[in-house]
Order: structure tokens, then sequence, then C-alpha cells
């Protein structure tokens, strides 16, 4: 299931050389902290649009994990951003915003702005932005995470890797 599950997310990401990501010390998610990223009372809209403007700014992709608290899947993505290997990669590559959907009742407006009308397929949904442009990168690969679990924290990180500018 691993393999199938490794093959696949290989399939949902661009072809970009995979030794540019960091390397992962943590084998599995035993070994990664399961944070709680999600702010429920945060302006979503607010939040994003402050990203971007850092983005722009510092000439880096925009990041913007659509999840919830109670979702495992996101957090395991959020504790893996979080790694120390990982979190200095991502903060150099991207400018990450995370934002809460609820039970996905919530700033739906978010992926719908990106053309991802209706509801998400799965959670952490990660959008890819080209901050300048404010276009979609990953346009049909926004929930290729909503599985994490059944990946390593390493492929995650390989994942987060092919999208980097």
């Amino acid at each position: 299931m691993r393999r199938i599950a490794l093959a696949l997310l290989a399939l949902a990401a661009p072809a970009v050389a995979a030794e540019h990501a960091p390397r992962v010390a943590a084998q599995n998610f035993d070994q990664v902290a399961k944070p709680f990223p999600y702010d429920e009372a945060a302006n979503a809209d607010g939040a994003v649009a402050a990203a971007r403007a850092r983005a722009i700014k510092t000439h880096r992709r925009l990041l913007i994990d659509l999840g919830g608290n109670w979702c495992l899947d996101c957090r395991l993505l959020a504790g893996t951003m979080r790694l120390p290997e990982v979190a200095g990669y991502v903060g150099r590559h991207y400018e990450v915003v995370t934002v809460d959907i609820g039970r996905f009742d919530k700033n739906g407006q978010i992926a719908a702005h990106y053309g991802t009308p209706g509801r998400l397929a799965g959670v952490p949904a990660v959008l890819i932005v080209d901050p300048r442009s404010d276009r979609l990168i990953n346009k049909g690969h926004e929930t290729a995470l909503s599985d994490a679990r059944s990946l390593s924290p390493q492929a995650l990180a390989d994942w987060l890797a092919q999208w980097a500018a």
C-alpha cells in the first residue's frame, strides 16, 4: 500500500530534481509533532492577502494550507513542515499561510479564487501560488497530500520540494 501511495505521489507533481528536497531525519510520523495549526477565528482573506504580499516582497511562492485541526493528515503535514530541516527549506521557498476550513463549511472562497470551486475532495488541500500573477501552480494536485498518513515525512518534503521555485 505504501509503495502504491508513493508511486501515485510521484505522479502527482511535476518532474523536478528531488535531490533539492531536504533530507528528513524522522523515519515515520511517530517522530513528528502533531500541532494544531489552524486558527479557527482568523480572517482567512486577510491572512492570505498579507501572506501573498510578503511572498511578492521576498520572491517566494505562496503556500496556502487549507485544513482543520480535526484532520490528522493536516496535522502530520504541519508537523513535518515544522521539522528543523524542513522548516528551513520551506522558509526559503514559501510564504506559508494556514486557512481553517471548518468541517468543509468555512473559507471556501479561498479555494474557489484559485479555481477549485465547491467542496474540496480532501484535506489538507495545498495551493501553491505564484504570488505575482496570483495563479495556481499545482492545479489538479491540490489534494495530493490528503492521505499524508500513508506517506512518510520524507515523501511530504519531496512533494513540497517539487513545487519550490
